[in-house]
């Protein structure tokens, strides 16, 4: 199991939540776990996605969520 980044949709600045994924390939992952009540993931559980480095605020880098894979 790995953690990526999902962005947060609805929210008025640029959110991001740490949810579990299962790595497929180097840069493919599948979402694992439950959206909590009142949040909306840009992408569904069970979504296959491509992710990306990104350094977020406080220097943090991790893998974020950036499009459905192929």
């Amino acid at each position: 199991m790995a953690t990526i980044y999902m962005r947060l949709l609805n929210e008025r600045v640029d959110a991001w939540r740490p949810v579990d994924a299962t790595p497929l390939s180097l840069e493919t992952f599948r979402v694992e776990g439950e959206i909590p009540d009142g949040e909306v993931w840009e992408f569904a559980p069970g979504t296959v996605v491509r992710c990306e480095r990104k350094t977020f605020s406080r220097g943090k880098i991790g893998l974020r969520a950036i499009g459905v894979a192929d």
